[in-house]
């Protein structure tokens, strides 16, 4: 079992920057992926960005590249999304989420665990 508590979001004017954490306990396995996707009323859940536990390449949904950064420290069990330049509609709930789900980084089906998520807001 994983358990997932994120923290940090808010409400931030358009071009401001806010920093999401996201810290895991329970069993967590190097091999699995880290992913933050998001979720605006009425809308589907988006991916946002992924990364293995063990660091390599980070994967970004298109309307973040460039604005967003994932990083994990594993030292704390934590992973983060340095969220910059945001814009409104980034406005949204954040959440994290893990799994082992190899190259299907985007697919939040696939995701094991989730965590309660963390309101985001951005006003114009």
């Amino acid at each position: 079992q994983v358990q997932l508590v994120e923290s940090g979001g808010g409400l931030v004017q358009a071009g401001g920057s806010l920093r999401l954490s996201c810290v895991a306990s329970g069993r967590t396995l190097l091999t699995s992926s880290m992913a933050w996707f998001r979720q605006a009323p009425g809308k589907e859940r988006e991916f946002v960005a992924a990364v293995k536990w063990n660091g390599g390449s980070a994967y970004y949904g298109d309307s973040v590249k460039g604005r967003f950064t994932i990083s994990p420290d594993n030292a704390k069990n934590t992973v983060y999304l340095l969220m910059d330049s945001l814009k409104s509609e980034d406005t949204a709930v954040y959440y994290c989420a893990v799994g082992r789900v190899g190259s299907y980084y985007d697919n939040h089906r696939l995701y094991n665990y989730w965590g309660q998520g963390t309101q985001v807001t951005v006003s114009s």
